[in-house]
């Protein structure tokens, strides 16, 4: 097998579509970024890590919590001058962060958490519902009384519906997320 540098590159680019080495390192993205002082990796050093094909920077990579913290706010793309979408890169670092079992710890009981509640979310109703969203993810991170006090408010101002809403075409949605499946294993 190759090395696994060389398959995250190759992997990244066939499944974005972006040419990590297009990256001249000018820095606008880390200096834009409303989390790069939260983030243990800046996205720029992310970039140039991905451009030095080193097994040990693809595991460094995957295993940070920055891919976890984007946003997608897409301020990095607005400054970037070569108009790189770092966003996608970071969502499919998380999937493959995912895949290869790979999430930081510390990310692991928020961050991916909310994630893996959101897109179940999504799988089960066809778009995102409020309530069973935060119970699932309540479960998952184990903060159970964090926010506690938001609940009855937001309930009362309507913010939070009983019933979930779903769309029409469930099947359409479910279909989506198998092919995405497939696509990834």
């Amino acid at each position: 097998m190759k090395d696994e540098r060389k398959t995250l590159s190759k992997k990244i680019s066939a499944e974005t579509g972006i040419n990590s080495a297009r990256c001249y390192q000018c820095g606008k993205c880390s200096a834009g970024c409303p989390l790069a002082n939260d983030m243990d990796i800046t996205s720029s050093a992310i970039m140039r890590m991905l451009q030095v094909e080193e097994p040990e920077t693809d595991e460094t990579v995957l295993r940070s919590q920055a891919i976890w913290l984007c946003a997608s706010c897409e301020m990095c793309i607005s400054r970037c001058p070569m108009q790189i979408d770092i966003p996608k890169i970071m969502d499919n670092l998380r999937q493959e962060s995912v895949a290869r079992k790979m999430e930081n710890p510390l990310a692991g009981q928020t961050v991916v958490a909310f994630h893996r509640s959101f897109l179940d979310m999504v799988r089960t109703t066809g778009k995102s519902y409020e309530i069973g969203l935060v119970v699932d993810y309540k479960l998952r991170s184990k903060k159970f009384f964090q926010d506690l006090i938001l609940a009855p408010k937001m309930f009362f101002k309507g913010k939070l519906p009983i019933v979930p809403e779903t769309v029409k075409d469930k099947a359409g949605v479910r279909k989506i997320f198998t092919n995405s499946s497939k696509k990834q294993g």
